[in-house]
């Protein structure tokens, strides 16, 4: 397994996300990037892209519309816009690093499938770019406490990337419900056992004509210590590496044998 450090000084930072290029927190990330270098770009969508996974614009063109220095919005998705600063507004040199987020909210568990926030960073690796995706969970009073992430994302920046991971991998970062003192520390963790959405709320529009809303609904089925979801309900900062290889190792050995 080959780790890859990534040097951050005089870096090219890419920033982007999936709740919008407006959204509070890519401004917070952006500012974090810009600790680290001068030359950070963000490329982001133009609208909120929450729950599009690592899906591609295929059946009408994109547009890419300038929006001041070094900071761009596209009318795709995350994944879109990764793509799209890749080989087009960053085209004479690729970025060294890639941050995806804040985003306003939780991925734990399985959301990791239908994140746009993972898969913006996942189409970075893919283009060969390591990459890091950071979520803040957002306490029930609904006020995400941004300032843990300006607190505590500088220094994990730094420490992650001068160890490196591998070039497959993906970096997910949750931020616990609370604010940057009542952080309980670091934890490297596995996926946990979640499921996001369960819940479909049926409903008619002014029309009469039924509609079907897909519920934000938090169905927590492992909550092992050594998972995201322990780590954030321990208020710690949660630390799990997300590889591109979702091949169940056993089973395809099994297979071998049964088609051998």
């Amino acid at each position: 397994m080959t780790h890859r450090p990534v040097e951050l000084d005089g870096a090219r930072i890419l920033v982007t996300n999936d709740d919008g290029v407006n959204a509070d927190g890519i401004a917070v990330l952006t500012r974090i990037a810009r600790t680290f270098s001068d030359d950070v770009w963000v490329v982001a969508p133009e609208t909120n892209q929450s729950g599009t996974g690592h899906s591609l614009t295929l059946l009408r063109p994109l547009r890419l519309r300038q929006l001041e220095d070094k900071r761009f919005a596209v009318d795709g998705t995350p994944t879109d816009c990764v793509l799209l600063a890749i080989h087009e507004v960053l085209k004479d040199r690729k970025p060294t690093l890639v941050l995806s987020g804040v985003n306003q909210g939780y991925n734990l568990g399985e959301d990791v499938r239908y994140s746009g926030t993972i898969s913006a960073a996942m189409e970075g690796m893919v283009l060969g770019i390591p990459a890091i995706a950071f979520s803040q969970f957002v306490p029930p009073d609904g006020k995400a406490p941004w300032g843990t992430a300006e607190t505590h994302a500088p220094d994990l920046i730094r420490r992650l990337c001068a160890g490196g991971w591998p070039a497959d991998t993906v970096i997910s970062v949750n931020f616990p419900p609370c604010g940057p003192e009542a952080v309980t520390g670091i934890r490297a963790t596995r996926q946990g056992r979640q499921k996001t959405g369960d819940e479909v709320v049926r409903g008619t529009d002014p029309r009469g004509r039924p509609y079907f809303w897909v519920g934000a609904m938090l169905k927590a089925r492992d909550a092992e210590p050594g998972t995201d979801i322990a780590a954030v309900r321990d208020n710690a900062i949660s630390v799990t590496p997300v590889a591109l290889d979702a091949t169940d190792g056993p089973t395809l050995e099994e297979l071998k044998g049964a088609f051998a």
